[in-house]
């Protein structure tokens, strides 16, 4: 597919402030991210943000190799449409291997109905979106500490969403961030006793209608590939593919 270059370093930019990385490093246009109370790979891998910026690539991927390893981290290269394709030919002939392909998606918000969503008001309350976000989705090795840094560090203006039911439990969280003309979505789950009912499209739509409310034109996310589920309600609401990224791990 045609990639729209110009829209990859808006949405790899409105990418890192709507889900901040503890420790960013640049040499150049390489991109370091570490975080050390998340596991999530976006936000411990390095990302080169320039298909022109290859100059001394072995040197500067051995010196990437020691930060990591400085935070008991291997190295991980999120390879996007804006990493040049030298060093993935470089990573495949050392052996490398590419894992977890993920989709970028987008959707004009001009063509959204904001008017058939239910109205959810989102929560501030960062404890308990984060509270009802590891009960719905636990991730191994993430704690309750780590989820509420990378939270609280958000600096554009965004909403905790969460539904629960009469009893108070939750079902469905997510968290959207409205930056500029764009809104992301992030950390959107739903508990596995409670798909396949709706739920997960009616959050969507209320977090999709707060961002047209604030005035975003675009909203975005990301999705794994093999999360067919997912994508297919993503576009249901008109969402469509803007672009992939993967991983490359070394081996060890």
């Amino acid at each position: 597919m045609n990639v729209d270059l110009p829209l990859v370093r808006r949405l790899e930019a409105m990418g890192l402030r709507a889900w901040p990385a503890k420790n960013v490093l640049y040499d150049g246009a390489w991109q370091l991210r570490v975080t050390a109370g998340h596991p999530s790979k976006r936000l411990n891998s390095l990302s080169v943000l320039d298909r022109s910026d290859i100059a001394d690539m072995e040197i500067r991927l051995e010196k990437a190799r020691r930060h990591y390893a400085a935070f008991g981290r291997p190295l991980l290269i999120r390879e996007t449409p804006l990493t040049p394709a030298a060093i993935g030919e470089y990573l495949a002939s050392e052996g490398a291997e590419t894992f977890d392909e993920s989709l970028v998606m987008t959707v004009d918000l001009q063509q959204f109905q904001a008017a058939d969503a239910v109205e959810l008001l989102p929560s501030q309350d960062v404890g308990r979106f984060v509270d009802a976000s590891l009960a719905i989705n636990p991730v191994k090795g993430l704690t309750k500490a780590g989820l509420a840094e990378v939270v609280t560090a958000i600096k554009p203006a965004h909403g905790l969403f969460i539904r629960e039911s009469a009893q108070g439990k939750a079902y469905a969280a997510g968290l959207a961030v409205h930056d500029f003309d764009m809104a992301g979505i992030e950390a959107f789950a739903v508990a596995a006793g409670a798909r396949r009912q709706g739920h997960g499209r009616k959050l969507a739509a209320a977090m999709l209608r707060w961002a047209k409310g604030r005035g975003a034109r675009m909203a975005w996310l990301q999705v794994t590939a093999k999360n067919a589920a997912a994508i297919a309600l993503y576009q249901g609401f008109g969402f469509t593919e803007a672009y992939r990224y993967r991983y490359w791990r070394e081996q060890q």
